[in-house]
């Protein structure tokens, strides 16, 4: 649910809990607010007086652009609804300086917020309260002291979004309290955006916006943070910028920024997105001295992106993923979508770049489109025609000139969607933009493929499930580099490569794999493979209570399509000459597509297998699966057992 805003919410602070007993000594119990002196985005002066009539008042600290506080404003809203009649009152407190008057109206508007919204300018109230993060509750008794302090519950968090809270803590301190009884818990940690105040800058500073942090954060953080692109806020303007200085340093130091999982031991990769120990002192040393604009004039020139795209280009071609909008209920598992497009292709097309592009990020959880013959059967896996998919943190990656994927004439686009419900009613058209390559400039053909296994019973509770899958027989190639792919449990992610001769090279290891941004990892050089080599994945799988991501530690956790399922797919991409493919990728792909129709066999014969004993009877098997069954019970004995499914064809 909502897992498109996960990835944002890596820019949010330390992870939820409560305080431990010594920090609720220096924290804001008993604080009394003794004035309220603010203008609401309609520019009605808003008293403290003017809040006397409920028994209690909850003060909430929202920015316009941070995530967390985008899921709670509507959070606060439903609270509302079912306490402002037992004398509950709200109040929106906007403090950051980059929040613009014009921003908390459309802010307000859009999140239906029902009770006062004002903008605390010079973040007096803020102040007042010692507020710290975006979003962050405030219950104040009759006298307007301090009586709850810290979040609104766990529901989201760094990297995880639960379907449903495990604790509500705002709303259980309003019950006890109006149920006259001590606060069970009055203090708990607080998640979300630094508030941006407003500071004094160090005018004798040599670290200034315009001379050097400009310049960092176009290299590292503007692909994404700018207007239209999947981070929260733009990191463009100094005015906004300089009101997130503390969460920038906050989020370098501590690893959650730039995102780069990738263990540096092991390869050269050409969008390391890792940032250097030096601009990461800058960014701090920066922070430190009030965000100094400098001379705005020596700003570095803006990067020209191509608008409404990650292309370095208008596309070619745009093609609708559905014929019609997809309309996305409100809850429930929604069934992967396919659909069908004749892009009317008479001729061979060389798809140089490619970008998916989701419709309404909050519900497209992933999109994956194949290029098939006209009338093939869908679910043939990865192998077969893959040409590109679009995940959480996808960005369109430079390859070498040349190299491109084979949409072979006559072919049809299949699109695979998955749909993640977030409550409400939402609408989805998504859209493929391709670039080709003029067939004249064609050297190298891409194929991706994979090492996959969908062999997985991962126990409750186990930290550190371990799994390995081996793609055999590579051809001659050069390997440009990966992308692997888990679920919510997926722990860490290992390629390596075994040569002919045995020998074995660790090529990628991410040590923190994270289901939020899963990257293709692009050599700087592509690499040689010789005929013959094999690439061996290992992942390993955290099913404890440690794993906050982890839906339901109590359960068994097997192979399927939901994020609460699991997967272990290890797919990277390797190009030969032109004219090459043709032999080698063909053995491939059928050898893939027997190996999936071997698993899904797999898959049912366990579901059968109540009693794990390994063996099933046709008495057991259900009648439309006989057929199947007599042709693999290769004795004739009635008794199918698992190294009969496995050996059959």
């Amino acid at each position: 649910m909502l897992r498109s805003l996960v990835a944002a919410l890596l820019v949010v602070a330390s992870i939820a809990s409560p305080l431990s007993a010594a920090d609720s000594l220096a924290g804001h119990l008993g604080t009394q607010l003794s004035q309220i002196d603010a203008d609401d985005f309609r520019g009605r002066r808003w008293q403290l007086e003017d809040f006397d009539q409920p028994q209690l008042l909850v003060v909430a600290f929202l920015g316009t652009q941070c995530p967390l506080a985008k899921l709670y404003a509507t959070r606060l809203v439903e609270l509302e609804n079912e306490y402002a009649s037992r004398g509950v009152g709200f109040v929106a407190v906007m403090s950051n300086t980059q929040d613009s008057i014009a921003e908390i109206a459309a802010f307000a508007r859009d999140h239906k917020l029902t009770f006062p919204v004002l903008k605390d300018a010079g973040n007096r109230i803020a102040d007042r309260l010692a507020a710290e993060r975006t979003p962050e509750v405030f219950l104040l008794d009759r006298e307007r002291k301090v009586i709850y302090w810290g979040r609104v519950d766990d529901q989201y968090g760094i990297g995880y979004a639960r379907d449903f809270p495990r604790s509500f803590d705002l709303k259980n301190a309003i019950d006890d309290r109006l149920a006259d009884r001590p606060i069970k818990t009055p203090v708990t940690r607080s998640i979300g955006c630094i508030i941006g105040r407003q500071k004094k800058a160090d005018s004798d500073s040599k670290v200034t916006f315009g001379n050097q942090v400009s310049r960092i954060l176009q290299k590292h953080c503007v692909e994404c943070h700018r207007e239209g692109e999947i981070a929260p806020f733009a990191l463009t303007d100094y005015d906004e910028v300089s009101g997130w200085a503390d969460m920038i340093a906050e989020t370098v130091r501590g690893g959650r920024m730039p995102p780069w999982h990738a263990d540096p031991a092991h390869g050269s990769f050409a969008n390391d997105r890792s940032m250097s120990d030096e601009d990461k002192q800058t960014l701090y040393d920066w922070a430190d001295a009030g965000a100094p604009a400098g001379d705005l004039a020596n700003l570095p020139e803006p990067i020209q992106y191509t608008p409404g795209w990650l292309l370095p280009k208008e596309p070619d071609m745009v093609v609708n993923v559905s014929p019609e909008p997809f309309e996305v209920p409100a809850d429930g598992a929604v069934k992967y979508q396919y659909f069908r497009v004749d892009p009317g292709f008479t001729e061979d097309k060389w798809l140089r770049y490619a970008e998916l592009q989701p419709g309404n990020r909050e519900v497209v959880h992933h999109i994956l489109a194949f290029a098939m013959p006209k009338g093939t059967k869908r679910g043939l896996g990865a192998q077969h025609g893959y040409l590109v998919g679009y995940v959480p943190g996808t960005r369109i990656e430079p390859i070498p000139k040349g190299w491109a994927k084979k949409i072979p004439a006559g072919s049809e686009l299949i699109f695979q969607v998955h749909y993640t419900p977030i409550g409400s009613p939402q609408i989805d058209h998504s859209r493929l933009g391709m670039i080709f390559a003029d067939d004249s400039e064609v050297t190298h053909e891409i194929v991706t493929t994979s090492a996959v296994q969908p062999r997985l019973n991962i126990p409750p509770g186990d930290d550190n499930y371990t799994v390995t899958a081996v793609q055999r027989d590579l051809p001659d190639s050069q390997l440009l580099g990966f992308s692997p792919h888990m679920h919510l449990r997926g722990k860490a992610f290992r390629y390596e490569l075994i040569d002919p001769s045995g020998d074995r090279s660790t090529l990628l290891d991410i040590p923190a794999y994270d289901f939020n941004w899963q990257t293709f990892y692009l050599f700087d050089n592509p690499m040689s493979i010789d005929a013959g080599s094999l690439m061996l994945c290992t992942a390993a799988f955290d099913n404890s209570s440690k794993n906050l991501n982890n839906p339901d530690p109590t359960a068994t956790v097997r192979w399927g399509d939901q994020t609460w399922d699991e997967m272990m797919i290890g797919y990277f991409h390797y190009a030969v000459p032109r004219g090459e493919v043709k032999a080698d990728a063909a053995t491939m792909r059928q050898r893939a597509a027997d190996e999936v129709r071997r698993n899904t066999r797999l898959r049912v014969f366990e579901r059968i297998d109540i009693d794990g004993d390994g063996k099933i009877t046709r008495k057991q098997t259900p009648a439309q699966l006989h057929a199947t069954f007599d042709r693999l019970d290769r004795n004739g004995d009635s008794i199918l057992t698992r190294a009969e499914v496995e050996t059959g064809d």
